[in-house]
């Protein structure tokens, strides 16, 4: 097979030796426009298992590789005169000359020609060639000419960042942050050779510009730099080695490029995208090179599996490699956006920073935090212990962020678990029964500081179904609070009433019966902020509230606040999410009135903040009050991320202690990113921009995922719903699985707690003793 691999970066050098130590009858070709031995660039990053799969590829590569590398575990973090450790985190760093050198050398020994001081210009230019790699790096010129078929999308981020250098030798990859009149910077640097290390500064484009940045000459920027950074380089000056570029041309936006597709046929071959061409992951993750080395790994592989058919190894190439670099960027992207907007995070304590940041991306959790560094956890966990007034016996071990108390006016919840509402759907008339008494009764009894009783209306024709529970009466108020006193005498658990009015969404049947579907007969009336159906052809059309029922539904809401106090409830929650009466008031896309109460986002806010403070006014003082709202509504047009901390500030402004961060259910034209933990950046925006406690929701379902946000200050509490469902002692189960046993359980189940804890401990032993993969 004839190849040709356009570029002679990371990703086009290392597919052309393995494709010719593959079969030596190749003819493989790299063309590379620089000359030979020369290249620009700092320091690269590898992790230690990206070296496992450069070993497993080719050793005499990863041998030259691993002998020219500068190891360190440790993560270092400098802000605000506090500097914090992490270590177990297995990084190497090379000089990307030394690597493209290393590369170049192992193509000549296998016999691949490298033609050098050449410019790619054009996959015509290879009429002969049997597959073509565009390997020519971010500004691919084969991308686009071809990006009809690849359709690039390249988004510039909001980062201006330098590559320097510097002679400063730093033993562990270091964070330092500076304050400056105009803002924050950041600084990246690591060590990568004997004498060398990377050092790159970024701020956000507006910082960046408030610093007269853009108007400085080269020199002078890096002056500017290495006197921000003084005290990190003892003395050593920052090098930069762009000579060819001026002024400020030096500083970059980050361009993350994602393409849809990897592969073009132009008439002759197959011209395939690789590295940078095909995809880009954020320096911060130091995953560029990793990608690049990775992509060429797979290509050879599927090549192999398919010799005979050319054009099934590229698609499995493309399918397996699209899904990794998927979940690349993804981390990348979490990571990005986290240094665009450090600000957010910088008025955390600095030992909550610095976690933050090192489980920035997700890919490292609490539990493989504490892999990586047992002590550095431990010492983490007795520090925020100490902060939330968790209280331990001298030989008793650091409670889990999950199993920390927390404070709200004076409700004191024993761990960061609550039981998240949810629609049940079984009241008669309004009136809860035995059922809701199992419900909530077993799982105020499971481990969960606080459970919810599901969305509670004050009036018949503020429900969602038939089915749905009331507290407009004093028999309903009997009914709750029978359901309250079983759950203070009997656990050490917490309960809270969520109120809410379905508008538009209401007169529907139960979910099993039909979701959203109207009822048969029987139908009331709706009402919304506009006119509105919610499901078109097919919901019945609410209309628009008078001023006059205003003034009903906010008293109708004051007469229940009563009623939950009198039910001796400990918190109260109002429903403003989910397309839901105050939510359709909320959302742009729901409220399309004229008068004082549409418009602006001041003015769609003006009758649910009424109606909070009616009720927080009759609501006891020292309990207290969430709202829960959808902080993105997953359309155009809808509430974003950027409005919902205006809601939560407006709304915190009016007296709220906690914003309850949902999304979405406002349109059925919605599309919601999912996965894990997908709506808790939600709840990280709203607690650390708008300055509130946040309870974050959605997808939250080991204690791996809870103690990650408590620990790293992205929410105050996680609000669980379908795990506690399938299991109503889900936080005392999860305990056990991280073998936490200091939990409270119910006297009765004591003998259930040895038996699980025991189990778990074998399970654990088991499987540590078990081969791994590839023993025999």
């Amino acid at each position: 097979m004839k190849i040709v691999c356009m570029g002679g970066g990371p990703a086009g050098l290392y597919f052309a030796l393995l494709m010719k130590k593959q079969n030596p009858l190749h003819d493989i070709t790299v063309v590379e426009r620089n000359k030979p031995y020369d290249t620009f660039g700092w320091g690269v990053v590898f992790s230690d298992q990206t070296l496992g799969n450069l070993q497993a590829a080719d050793p005499q590569t990863a041998s030259d590789i691993l002998g020219a590398f500068n190891h360190w575990d440790d993560i270092e973090v400098n802000i605000r005169g506090h500097k914090m450790v992490s270590g177990g985190h297995g990084f190497c760093g090379i000089g990307r000359k030394r690597l493209l050198n290393i590369l170049q050398k192992r193509c000549e020994e296998l016999g691949v020609k490298l033609v050098f001081e050449t410019v790619v210009e054009d996959d015509a230019q290879y009429p002969d060639a049997d597959l073509i790699i565009a390997s020519d790096g971010l500004n691919s010129r084969v991308r686009a000419k071809y990006a009809a078929t690849y359709q690039p999308d390249i988004d510039l981020r909001q980062c201006r960042f330098v590559w320097l250098g510097t002679h400063k030798k730093f033993d562990a990859f270091t964070f330092a942050f500076e304050e400056t009149p105009h803002g924050w910077f950041q600084a990246h640097a690591y060590q990568y050779d004997g004498e060398t290390s990377t050092f790159i500064v970024e701020a956000p484009e507006a910082v960046w510009l408030k610093a007269g940045i853009d108007k400085m000459e080269k020199e002078e920027s890096i002056a500017y730099c290495e006197k921000l950074f003084a005290k990190y380089l003892d003395g050593n000056p920052l090098m930069s080695n762009a000579a060819h570029l001026r002024g400020s041309a030096q500083w970059i936006r980050f361009p993350r490029v994602v393409c849809k597709t990897w592969v073009h046929h132009n008439g002759r071959a197959p011209v395939v995208l690789m590295g940078d061409a095909a995809h880009t992951a954020h320096f911060s993750v130091g995953s560029g090179t990793k990608l690049a080395l990775e992509d060429a790994i797979e290509l050879e592989r599927c090549i192999r599996r398919s010799p005979d058919d050319l054009k099934q190894a590229l698609q499995d190439y493309e399918a397996v490699r699209s899904i990794e670099v998927l979940k690349i960027q993804n981390s990348a992207r979490n990571s990005t956006e986290w240094f665009e907007n450090v600000d957010r995070y910088v008025s955390l304590p600095p030992e909550q920073f610095a976690y933050s940041l090192l489980t920035r991306s997700q890919r490292i959790s609490h539990e493989n935090l504490r892999l990586r560094d047992k002590d550095y956890v431990d010492h983490y966990e007795g520090w925020l212990g100490e902060r939330s007034g968790f209280v331990r016996a001298p030989a008793q071990r650091p409670a889990p962020p999950m199993f920390t108390p927390f404070t709200l006016r004076g409700v004191t919840l024993k761990n960061r678990v609550v039981v998240s509402p949810m629609a049940q759907y079984s009241a008669v008339d309004g009136l809860v029964g035995d059922y809701h008494l199992v419900h909530l009764g077993s799982r105020a009894m499971g481990g969960a500081s606080m459970v919810f009783a599901e969305m509670t209306c004050p009036s018949p024709d503020a429900r969602i179904t038939p089915g749905c529970p009331g507290l407009w009466s004093e028999a309903q108020r009997d009914a709750w609070k029978r359901i309250v006193q079983f759950v203070h005498s009997t656990t050490d658990a917490k309960i809270a009433m969520q109120l809410g009015h379905a508008g538009a969404k209401g007169s529907t049947r139960a979910p099993w019966d039909g979701e959203d579907q109207p009822l048969a007969s029987g139908n009331w009336p709706l009402v919304s902020a506009s006119p509105q159906q919610y499901i078109d052809g097919v919901s019945d059309t609410s209309r628009a509230m008078t001023r006059s029922d205003m003034d009903r539904v906010r008293e109708e809401f004051v007469a229940s606040t009563r009623l939950a106090a009198e039910a001796g409830f400990d918190w109260l929650e109002l429903h403003c999410a989910h397309g839901y009466l105050f939510s359709s008031f909320i959302s742009p896309l729901t409220n399309q009135r004229t008068d004082e109460y549409g418009g602006s986002l001041e003015n769609r806010l003006r009758y649910p903040i009424e109606v909070f403070k009616a009720m927080r006014a009759v609501w006891p003082a020292h309990l207290p009050m969430s709202v829960r709202i959808s902080a993105h509504d997953w359309v155009e047009g809808g509430i974003t991320p950027d409005d919902a901390v205006e809601i939560a500030r407006a709304f915190k402004a009016a007296g709220a202690d906690m914003i309850d961060c949902s999304s979405g259910q406002v349109s059925p034209k919605q599309k919601p990113v999912y996965g894990r933990m997908y709506q808790t950046p939600f709840a990280d925006r709203v607690r650390n921009e708008a300055r509130i406690p946040t309870m974050a929701v959605g997808a939250i379902s080991e204690a791996d995922h809870v103690n990650s946000i408590i620990a790293a200050g992205r929410a105050d509490l996680c609000a669980i719903a379908r795990p506690h469902l399938a299991n109503p002692s889900w936080a005392l189960n999860e305990a056990a699985k991280i073998a936490y046993p200091d939990v409270h359980w119910p006297k009765q189940y004591l003998s259930g707690k040895n038996q699980l804890e025991r189990n778990l401990e074998r399970e654990r032993s088991m499987a540590a003793a078990a081969p791994s993969k590839g023993e025999n």
